[in-house]
Formats: structure tokens, C-alpha cells, sequence
């Protein structure tokens, strides 16, 4: 298994591990980031470093961010230059979603030992690969995958949310709504509680007009909100850290190329 740094604390109940908790991100382009982005990621480890208590660790086996220039995930240039290596692994990619990433999440689970497993995935996998039904299909695969590296794997998974492709698609706004509730069912079903599954919540207010930079990626607002949707689904679920401990900044007009930029998820 490749070493992880060890970072600092974290509140809550120890899971899986008596030396850290063990996080792993899971998604697609909205959770990688692209150059230049601090990533929700980032402010999730944020969260983490304010919360005093029990260490945790951030795993994975990827690290950078997706160059769009190069076409390709190749890029450490995140907004941060402090963000330590060891916090920025994760097991995301620009176009991947569950289609891509039910295959893989056992070996990521097993090579990495981690605990607890935070996704945000399915809205490449209805814009571009399958249809609600089969992308509910396969996180169900998902969920048993993970469960055969870790039968003690915690999930906390969020809903689509919908682009701004939903605004004039009414087929894909429908699809999506469609996929949150199967989600949500297989959530309801797959539960269990040696393996407990979490249906996050929608960030309450996000906007795709003004906490993305495209109408998809969250902009820094929007990264805030996403990192706080997980963090307070675990607090008010389990009882791990406490409240979202970030300040979201006030949304910003943001220059115009970034506006017009068609990027998938």
C-alpha cells in the first residue's frame, strides 16, 4: 500500500482505524477540478484541519488536477500552492462517472484502507453514457464493490445536480430528477448497519449561475457549498467533526471567458 501522511485532527468517532479516519473523494469533473481551482476538495480539507480531535487521513490514488490545455489530468497547479500533497489525493476524473469508477473502487478502497468514501457522481454518466435506470444500476455496483475491499465502508453519497444543459433539455432535467430518486432508493435499500450508506443533501441556495463558473463547475462559492453538504451530513448522520466550518465568500462576477467555457462534467 502506498504511505499517506498522516495529517491533523479530526472530530468524531473513530472509523475503520484506531490512527486515523480515512477519506477517499470520489468524481467526476466537478470534484478533480481543473488547473488553477482550490477544489471543493480543498475546502473540505479545511473543514478538517478546524475541526480539533481525532487525526485523519485524505487517500487515494490520484492527486492533480485536469489541464485543459493538455487535455489530460497532468496539472498541480492548484489555487493554493500550500495545499499539502498528502491532502490533495482523490480517486476522480474529468468525464468519469459511475460507469468509470464502479470497476475500480474496490482496488481504490483496498490499496488505499479507507474508511469512509465521499461522491459526488452521475451527471457525466446521464449527460453523455446512460440512462437513469443503468447509472442507478451501476452505483449499485458501486456500493457492493466497495463493500468487498471494506464489508465496514462508509458512503455518503450526493445527488445530481443538475447543469445548465437542464435548463433547455427537459428530457435530461427529467432524467436527472429520475436518477436522484432511484438513487435515493437504492440508498434506502443498501443501508446497512455494519456498511452505512448517506444521501446527502442538495447544498441548500446553490445556484449554477452564480456558484459555477460554467453553469457545471462550482466556482469557489460553490465549492464552499458542495464541501459543506458532505460535512453536515456526516455531523448531523454520525456524529463525525461538527458543522461546515468554512466561510463561503459572497459570489463574484466572474470574467467572461470563464462564463462562456462549454466544459462536460
Amino acid at each position: 500500500m502506498a504511505q499517506v501522511s498522516i495529517l491533523t485532527s479530526q472530530a468524531g468517532a473513530v472509523i475503520g482505524h484506531d490512527d486515523a479516519m480515512r477519506f477517499l473523494f470520489v468524481g467526476d469533473s466537478m470534484t478533480i477540478g481543473r488547473a488553477g481551482d482550490f477544489t471543493w476538495r480543498y475546502r473540505m480539507w479545511q473543514h478538517l484541519e478546524a475541526r480539533g480531535g481525532l487525526p485523519y487521513e485524505i487517500v487515494g490514488p490520484r492527486s492533480t488536477l485536469y489541464d485543459t490545455e493538455a487535455n489530460a489530468p497532468l496539472s498541480h497547479a492548484y489555487a493554493d500552492a500550500s495545499f499539502p500533497p498528502a491532502a490533495r489525493r482523490h480517486l476522480s476524473g474529468w468525464g468519469e462517472g459511475w460507469l468509470h469508477m464502479a470497476p475500480v473502487i474496490a482496488d481504490a478502497v483496498r490499496e488505499a484502507e479507507a474508511d469512509v468514501l465521499l461522491v459526488s457522481l452521475g451527471l457525466i454518466d446521464l449527460g453523455f453514457y446512460t440512462d437513469a435506470e443503468q447509472t442507478a444500476a451501476n452505483a449499485r455496483a458501486f456500493v457492493t464493490a466497495a463493500r468487498t475491499a471494506n464489508p465496514h465502508i462508509r458512503m455518503v453519497l450526493l445527488p445530481v445536480i443538475p447543469n445548465v444543459r437542464a435548463e433547455t433539455d427537459a428530457p435530461f432535467a427529467d432524467s436527472c430528477a429520475h436518477f436522484n430518486e432511484l438513487l435515493a432508493k437504492a440508498v434506502a435499500d443498501l443501508d446497512e448497519p455494519a456498511s452505512p450508506l448517506l444521501l446527502a443533501s442538495r447544498p441548500p441556495g446553490y445556484d449554477i449561475h452564480t456558484d459555477t463558473y460554467d453553469g457545471t463547475h462550482p466556482g469557489p462559492t460553490g465549492e464552499h457549498l458542495l464541501a459543506a453538504a458532505f460535512a453536515d451530513a456526516m455531523h448531523q448522520a454520525w456524529g463525525v467533526g461538527g458543522p461546515y466550518a468554512g466561510q463561503p465568500l459572497q459570489a463574484q462576477p466572474l470574467p467572461a471567458p470563464l462564463q462562456a467555457q462549454p466544459l462536460p462534467a
